[in-house]
């Protein structure tokens, strides 16, 4: 092997965690533990070697396709990297060298970069002006050079990815909304800084929430039944199917065999009655807002933002640099159906960052195109 060309192959579930110890902007969703709760995907790791030094790893879920003997090989949030020391096809190569080798006929992959960041304050006049468009049409307050330079070099590489539509697409939000816990030299702020980010409203009944009746509990998972009542009043008034509550006690169970707390169940309740709950999850430097449930009652408590601010002093006082609140929709229409969800989520103080996005590469393109067809008609119905 040349000089200085990267090597990928298998490596044990402990060596991949190991390596993400030492990188604490990694995601949960490549965490080992993580593939322990998506327990109909077959999990492989992968590390990239230069020489003998490993210098990245992936988590990779396998699927295997209706029919064919061949896997989707889905990389959330992966793989784990130094993108800006190397260009994208020396990582990348033999990689899929490696799944071409092993059955793959479709590579999903979610490189964690964010390429803009823009204000939860510009996002939220654009909403309320009722601007046509994206919010990529607004100047960011932020884009990162790296994840530029890596899109560009995936299109020209044949990777491919859904263009930025007002909707959601498959997989992981390309959009997501996060609340920043650092200021813009990465200083970490207090607990007023970050409310300061709020709209005037929202802070106020935060405030409000968190001084008055509720009771505030942190718990695991031997408080499933008490989140799982208030998730299927949540889903039933909603509209949507949710989880059965094992789901959510294999989560809990398995984040926190990984690292105690990294999954924290928030319950706010009055005179014994739950009224919200919240799961979050934390890993390195990062947490996240994955789930929330809430009652119909007592809403002027304002219960989940009781939640909310037990969340944020909590995130502060680990050392986490943002609250991640989950994805949000590009759009800057307040017509459409998904804008009342990104104004809620700017109310709150989050920036709305467009990640890298997750891109494709076909490795048996009759195969990809009849896995896309099947996918299609399968959201269709």
């Amino acid at each position: 092997m040349p000089a200085n060309q990267l090597s990928v192959r298998p490596i044990a579930p402990a060596e991949h965690a190991a390596f993400l110890a030492g990188r604490p902007d990694a995601s949960f969703l490549q965490l080992p533990a993580w593939a322990a709760v998506k327990k109909e995907w077959r999990p492989e790791y992968l590390g990239w070697y230069d020489g003998g030094a490993l210098v990245g790893t992936a988590q990779v879920l396998h699927r295997p396709a209706p029919v064919i003997k061949r896997t989707l090989a889905y990389i959330p949030e992966g793989p784990v990297l130094d993108w800006g020391s190397r260009d994208a096809q020396e990582y990348l190569a033999p990689m899929l060298a490696h799944f071409r080798r092993t059955g793959v006929f479709l590579v999903r992959m979610g490189a964690p970069l964010v390429r803009h960041a823009w204000s939860a304050a510009s996002v939220r006049k654009a909403l309320s002006a009722g601007d046509a468009g994206l919010v990529t049409t607004l100047q960011p307050k932020s884009t990162d050079a790296v994840a530029e330079s890596v899109a560009d070099r995936l299109a020209v590489l044949g990777w491919t990815k859904p263009e930025v539509s007002e909707d959601f697409a498959a997989g992981q939000p390309e959009f997501q909304a996060r609340l920043p816990l650092v200021d813009a030299a990465g200083q970490p702020l207090d607990l007023e800084g970050v409310l300061a980010q709020m709209n005037q409203n929202a802070r106020r009944e935060t405030r409000k929430a968190a001084a008055g009746p509720l009771q505030v509990q942190a718990g695991g998972a031997g408080d499933i039944g008490r989140f799982h009542a208030l998730y299927r009043e949540t889903a039933e008034r909603d509209g949507f199917t949710g989880r059965p509550a094992s789901y959510f006690t294999t989560m809990a169970t398995a984040l926190n065999a990984h690292a105690p707390g990294a999954f924290t169940l928030y319950l706010a309740s009055h005179e014994g009655r739950d009224l919200a709950a919240a799961i979050r999850v934390r890993s390195g430097r990062n947490a996240w807002y994955v789930y929330g449930a809430s009652s119909a009652a007592e809403r002027k408590l304002f219960a989940p933002k009781a939640l909310m601010h037990r969340m944020i002093e909590d995130s502060l006082a680990e050392g986490c640099v943002f609250l991640d609140q989950g994805g949000v929709s590009a759009t800057l229409s307040k017509d459409h159906h998904l804008a009342g969800l990104t104004l809620f989520k700017t109310t709150l103080g989050c920036d709305v960052v467009q990640t890298l996005g997750e891109w494709d590469y076909p490795l048996n393109r009759p195969l990809a195109a009849a896995f896309d067809f099947y996918m299609k008609r399968r959201n269709r119905h």
